[in-house]
C-alpha cells in the first residue's frame, strides 16, 4: 500500500514537471539534490516527507499537496452531454485584482460588490492581509470590504502567497507613494514562458522609482524629486503596465499623460473606480490617458467590477464543443464583439438581447443564446490584438473551437512565449493539432473526441480548454490538479453541472 502511494505521489511530480518543461536535473538543482534522487522519487522507489512534496511543488508551481486537505484537487468527468438552460457571467477576474492592488492608494474604507471568490484574488488578499489591511467578506460573502491600516508592514509580507501570482508587480505604483524604501517578491502565476517587467520599470521611472531585482525579490527606491516631465510612452500595451503606471499616475499630485496604453477591460473597470476615489480620467477607451491625480486619497467608496468577457467566452467555447443551445447572460459585448464576428464567419448560430448597463453603470451587456451550428475554418487566421482587437486570453478557446469545425484553421499566440504549445494536449483527447513553432498551431476539424487521463496544463486558459474538451468526449475523462483553473474561475466545475455537465470533484492523496 506505502509503495503504491509513492508511486502515485511520484507519478504527479513527473507529470508537473514536464508540463513545467523542466528536466530532472533542472528539478534538482531547484531542491538542492541529485538528479538520481529526481529519478527515485518520480518512479515511486525513495520515501519521501511531506515537507519534500510541498518544496517540490512550490518549485514546479503546482499544488502536489494542499496541507488541511486530502491532496491536490482533480475532476472526474463523464463527457458528451448537451448543456442547456442559461448562466450568468461572474465579474472579471483581472479587473478584481487590479482593483485590490488599487486599495492601498486609499486612506479609507474600500467596498467591492460580486468580487470572484477564486485563487487568485484569495492570494491578493492573504498578501494583503499580512501587511496589515483588513479585509473580510460581508453580505453573505457576496462583497469584500478592505480597509487600510496607517501604516504598511512591508517586512511581514507573505511571500509565498505573494509568488503565487503575477498579480503582486501591481503593488509598485501604489507603494511608490507610501514609502521610500521597500521591496517584494518576484511575480509568479501562470507558467507562459519569461514576461519581461522591463514595461512596468520603464513607465516608473518616470515616478522616481528604480529597481534591482537580486535573490528572487524586487529592490525598490524612490527619489522623490524625480516626476513625469513629459507624456510617458509605454514600451508595450500590456493591461498590467497600464495598471501599474496608472496607480502611480493617481496619487501624482499634477497631471500624467500615458500613451500607448491598453483600453482593455480590466484597465476601464481601474480608471472608473480611480473616478470614485476622485482622480480625474480623461481618454478611457481609447491608448492616450490623461490622469488628474491627487496627492492624499481618504475616501470610503462602493464600486461594482463588471463582468468576465473571457469567462463569457469560456461559457460560448463550451456551448460550442458539446454542440449545446446555451444562454450565457450578462455579456459585456464591447469586449467579444471582435470573438463574435469571427465566430459568425465560421457560422456560429446565435442571438443577442437588447443592450443594458452592467452595474458600474459603465460598460454594456448583453444576454446571448448559443445554439447548435455547422461551423467552418475562419478564412484568416486566429491572432490576438490588443483591444479592441481579438483578446489575448480568448486565443485558446478557438483551438477547441477550430478542433469541432470542419478545415485547417491557424491559431497564432505571439504574445506568450510557449502557452501554444499546451493546446497540442488536445491531441490526447482526439484532435489533431500540429506544432508549428513555440507560438503557432494548426488546427484540422472537425474532431472526434475521445477520453483520457491527463496533468492539468500550468496555463489557465489552455487548462480550460481542455476541460472543455473532456466535456465533449464520450466515456468517462480525469484532470489531475486543477488548482490553475481555481485560480481564475469560480465553482466552475458546479456551475457547469448546473447546466447539465457530470464533473465530479475529488482528491487522491
Amino acid at each position: 500500500m506505502a509503495d503504491d502511494y509513492l508511486v502515485r505521489i511520484g507519478k504527479l511530480i513527473r507529470d508537473a514537471r514536464q508540463h513545467r518543461g523542466w528536466t530532472q536535473t533542472q528539478l534538482a538543482e531547484a531542491l538542492g539534490t541529485s538528479q538520481s534522487a529526481v529519478n527515485r522519487i518520480e518512479r515511486g522507489n525513495q520515501n519521501i516527507s511531506l515537507e519534500m512534496i510541498a518544496r517540490i511543488g512550490e518549485a514546479l508551481d503546482s499544488e502536489i499537496v494542499s496541507l488541511g486537505y486530502a491532496g491536490p484537487m482533480h475532476l472526474r468527468v463523464v463527457g458528451g452531454r448537451r448543456l442547456s438552460g442559461s448562466i450568468d457571467v461572474k465579474t472579471s477576474k483581472n479587473a478584481c485584482v487590479a482593483l485590490l492592488c488599487a486599495t492601498l492608494l486609499n486612506a479609507g474604507r474600500t467596498t467591492l460588490r460580486r468580487v470572484a471568490r477564486i485563487e487568485e484574488v484569495y492570494r491578493i488578499l492573504e498578501v494583503l492581509g499580512s501587511i496589515g489591511v483588513r479585509t473580510r467578506w460581508i453580505n453573505d460573502g457576496n462583497d469584500l470590504e478592505i480597509v487600510p491600516p496607517a501604516e504598511l508592514d512591508l517586512d511581514a509580507m507573505d511571500t509565498e502567497a505573494a509568488r503565487r501570482t503575477r498579480s503582486v508587480i501591481m503593488f509598485l505604483g501604489p507603494l511608490l507613494h507610501r514609502m521610500d524604501h521597500f521591496k517584494i517578491p518576484y511575480a509568479g502565476g501562470c507558467d507562459l514562458g519569461t514576461r519581461t517587467v522591463t514595461p512596468h520599470m520603464t513607465a516608473l521611472r518616470h515616478f522616481g522609482l528604480e529597481v534591482t531585482a537580486t535573490e528572487g525579490t524586487y529592490h525598490a527606491h524612490v527619489d522623490r524629486t524625480v516626476a513625469p516631465k513629459r507624456a510617458i510612452v509605454l514600451t508595450e500595451r500590456g493591461d498590467t503596465v497600464t495598471e501599474n503606471a496608472l496607480l502611480a499616475a493617481a496619487r501624482h499630485d499634477g497631471v500624467t499623460v500615458i500613451r500607448n496604453a491598453s483600453s482593455n477591460y480590466m484597465v476601464q473597470d481601474l480608471c472608473f473606480f480611480l473616478e470614485q476615489l476622485g482622480v480625474r480620467v480623461e481618454g478611457i477607451g481609447t491608448t492616450t490617458l490623461t490622469v488628474h491625480g491627487v496627492a492624499q486619497i481618504d475616501r470610503d467608496v462602493d464600486y461594482a467590477p463588471s463582468e468576465d468577457p473571457v469567462e463569457a467566452m469560456s461559457l460560448l467555447a463550451a456551448a460550442v464543443v458539446t454542440e449545446s443551445e446555451l444562454t450565457i447572460r450578462r455579456v459585456p459585448v464591447e469586449f467579444l464583439e471582435i470573438e463574435l464576428a469571427v465566430l459568425e464567419e465560421m457560422g456560429l448560430d446565435h442571438e443577442r438581447s437588447a443592450e443594458y448597463t452592467a452595474d458600474n453603470g459603465r460598460t454594456r451587456l448583453i444576454d446571448l443564446t448559443v445554439r447548435p451550428s455547422k461551423l467552418s475554418a475562419p478564412i484568416d487566421k486566429i491572432h490576438p490584438m490588443p483591444f479592441p482587437g481579438l483578446n489575448i486570453d480568448n486565443v485558446p478557446f478557438f483551438a477547441a473551437i477550430a478542433a469541432s469545425a470542419q478545415g485547417q484553421t491557424l491559431i497564432h499566440d505571439w504574445v506568450y512565449d510557449n502557452r501554444a504549445i499546451y493546446l497540442t494536449d488536445l491531441n490526447r483527447l482526439g484532435a489533431q493539432v500540429k506544432l508549428l513553432d513555440p507560438h503557432r498551431v494548426l488546427v484540422d476539424g472537425p474532431t472526434r473526441w475521445r477520453s483520457a487521463e491527463m496533468m492539468c496544463p500550468p496555463a489557465l486558459r489552455p487548462a480550460v480548454v481542455v476541460l472543455l474538451a473532456m466535456m465533449a468526449a464520450e466515456g468517462t475523462s480525469v484532470l489531475r490538479n486543477v488548482y490553475v483553473i481555481n485560480r481564475g474561475y469560480e465553482d466552475l466545475a458546479e456551475r457547469l453541472n448546473s447546466l447539465g455537465a457530470q464533473i465530479e470533484i475529488f482528491r487522491d492523496i
